[in-house]
């Protein structure tokens, strides 16, 4: 009759079988007031929580001090009111057990999961506002972990290992001063057989814990194995190299191990139930033959020898889980810990209190004497994120030394260059996915730095090399750029993006979910849905980074004319990826090691016999053939190109730069 969180024999082992090194952690200083913190919104609930703890215990050993009434004063002398009124008793006790258990059940369930909703959402939040570099670094299983396992651990601090120490501990003292006043003797004699149990539950524990790690490990490999072949990309690998059989014997493997070990694990559950079971038998007869001689020679009655028997069975549980609560405590404990050591990890680009709004309307994009390094390991990660040996902590060399250009409203500026020159990285600097080690860089005369995220992220968009999809329908990705967009309005945008008409075929129409990272359209068909989501936007600058630079020839060509659309009366940035925009371009920056070599227009650049003219002859001239016979066909392959039922094509071109 107990609902406390570690009276119960599994309770008891799941204590023996935690990590015991983590109760010689040092916690961060502070870290117990900022709990504290958490829990001030649920302190009426703990606290009424608490009481139900309280009032359990008592009922603990009511039932046996009720018992040991009814033998001796109403069984025994043939009382037979004594007997009712007590047997009545006893169900009233119950039925106020019951009803606390269920409080008591509704609170803890407040608490832990409305404290698991606030962390949660606080690691949410503060991951999604972190800088792209970040994500670059971190093993995404391991931070979704960080939001799950250690967020429920964090939560165990104040239901189960709160309710368990607390009300083993008050159960404790009440029945062991319960038990000493009922017979001092017997209860020093149930004491010395503890040892009996405890020592063998430690030495389980300790191999328990080995084997649950080693089980969490398999387990670990096997979600990753199934996790990097069930997607898309995995299964195409995994089809067209022919491995399934070998596949199939690495998961056997694991999977095997893992039975084993559960095997082991199931075993040792049982060898420490039957343990504890045999403890108690003995205890139990201890005290029946003890107690049994002291009622025979009247030095006791026979109801206290009833209600010390049922005291024991309560007196062993908190005992050896109450052995074992450093290491409870402690083991809740790291996982808040490790919550906050996310969630003071400071993202390193955030908004200033008085920043400011670009302005409406077409606008311009300055960069003045940009330096720019990647930052180190240290200043956007965590090493517990990573899951792998870091090698670079220290900062990098600059990749973008000294460049400065301006792009006025409306202009088209290309950059080009050889493949690690820094081009990327400018476009990222630009929609302020970093900051500059030094230098400027402005959208409308006002420093990105200075401008609120919601009017740079209006003002700038991009279409990348591979544009992400969510797996959901058109319609939801669409929307992910204007949520308030109207169904005409996102048809409007497909057609001016040449899709308007492949979606048009669609049984299911914008309703056809494009799957895992939108693997069941074609390249082509998934670059043009970005810049129909990119048009409903309706940024005041494009940036443009190689976004046609894996399609085919065909494919190159449709998406063409959705970018020349797409650019059109806006201010562009491109990273060159088509002959043409290098030709269109109002200047062409040619930028090498960091630093721009050259500038100017297509014809120009050519005549100087520079790094341009090189670069023209290695990677543009080849394709102008294909290009033209591709642009000459774009209507009609924008017209009947549609999803396939079955697996689009994976042909692909040679990347530009």
């Amino acid at each position: 009759m107990s609902m406390h969180g570690g009276m119960g024999p599994w309770s008891t082992m799941r204590s023996f079988t935690r990590d015991p090194t983590v109760s010689k952690q040092k916690l961060a200083p502070g870290t117990v007031r900022r709990i504290m913190s958490y829990a001030r919104p649920y302190r009426r609930i703990i606290i009424f929580f608490l009481i139900t703890l309280v009032i359990d215990s008592l009922l603990v050993v009511a039932q046996p001090l009720i018992f040991r009434r009814i033998v001796n004063d109403g069984i025994t002398p043939g009382n037979a009111a004594v007997v009712t009124s007590m047997a009545i008793l006893v169900a009233i006790v119950a039925v106020v057990d019951a009803g606390l258990g269920l409080i008591s059940r509704y609170w803890s369930s407040r608490i832990g999961e409305g404290l698991i909703y606030d962390l949660r959402s606080a690691v949410f939040g503060h991951v999604q506002r972190q800088p792209i570099a970040f994500f670059t670094r971190t093993q995404t299983g391991a931070l979704v972990s960080r939001l799950n396992n250690d967020v429920i651990g964090a939560q165990q601090a104040f239901t189960s290992t709160l309710s368990g120490v607390l009300g083993n501990a008050i159960q404790l003292v009440i029945v062991l001063i319960t038990m000493l006043i009922l017979s001092w003797k017997i209860t020093l004699a149930a004491l010395i057989l503890l040892p009996l149990f405890v020592l063998p539950a430690k030495w389980l524990g300790r191999r328990l814990q080995g084997l649950t790690r080693e089980q969490m490990i398999l387990n670990a490999d096997m979600g990753t194995q199934m996790t990097e072949r069930f997607n898309v990309s995995g299964a195409l690998l995994v089809k067209l190299f022919g491995r399934p059989k070998d596949e199939d014997e690495l998961f056997g493997g694991k999977a095997i191990r893992v039975r084993d070990i559960g095997i082991r694990i199931a075993m040792m559950n049982r060898y420490f139930l039957t343990s504890l079971t045999l403890v108690a038998a003995m205890a139990t007869a201890l005290v029946y033959g003890v107690g049994g001689n002291l009622v025979i020679d009247g030095a006791m009655s026979l109801g206290t020898l009833l209600s010390l028997t049922l005291l024991l069975a309560s007196l062993y549980g908190p005992l050896t889980a109450l052995s074992n609560v450093r290491v409870d405590v402690m083991t809740a404990l790291v996982s808040f810990e490790r919550v906050f050591e996310v969630l003071d990890l400071p993202p390193l680009v955030t908004e200033k209190e008085d920043a400011v709004d670009i302005r409406t309307g077409p606008v311009g994009v300055e960069l003045d004497d940009v330096v720019f390094h990647y930052p180190s390991a240290d200043e956007v990660s965590l090493a517990s994120l990573e899951s792998v040996a870091r090698s670079d902590t220290h900062p990098h060399d600059d990749v973008i030394k000294g460049i400065s250009f301006n792009v006025d409203p409306g202009q088209m500026v290309a950059i080009v260059g050889p493949s690690g020159a820094g081009k990327s990285t400018l476009t990222q600097l630009i929609a302020r996915l970093y900051d500059t080690t030094s230098g400027t860089v402005r959208v409308g005369d006002v420093d990105v730095r200075d401008a609120t995220f919601a009017s740079l992220r209006a003002s700038v968009g991009e279409v990348t090399q591979d544009a992400h999809l969510f797996h959901d329908t058109m319609r939801a990705n669409l929307l992910y750029a204007r949520p308030d967009a109207t169904e005409a309005e996102l048809i409007a945008a497909c057609d001016r993006a040449q899709i308007g008409d492949l979606i048009r075929s669609l049984p299911d129409g914008l309703s056809t979910v494009v799957g895992d990272r939108g693997h069941r359209l074609s390249g082509g068909e998934k670059q043009r849905l970005a810049i129909a989501r990119l048009l409903l936007k309706e940024p005041a600058v494009v940036v443009l980074d190689e976004a046609t630079a894996h399609l085919d020839s065909e494919n190159e060509a449709a998406v063409q004319q959705a970018l020349t659309v797409a650019l059109e009366g806006r201010t562009s940035i491109v990273v060159a990826h088509r002959l043409s925009t290098i030709r269109d371009a109002d200047e062409i920056l040619v930028v090498a090691d960091g630093v721009i070599v050259e500038r100017g227009r297509h014809e120009d650049l050519l005549k100087r016999g520079g790094l341009y003219t090189d670069l023209y002859r290695t990677q543009f001239a080849e394709q102008q053939e294909s290009q033209d016979a591709a642009t000459e066909a774009a209507c009609e392959l924008c017209g009947s190109h549609a999803v396939r039922k079955d697996p689009p094509s994976t042909a692909t071109t040679v990347p530009v730069m």
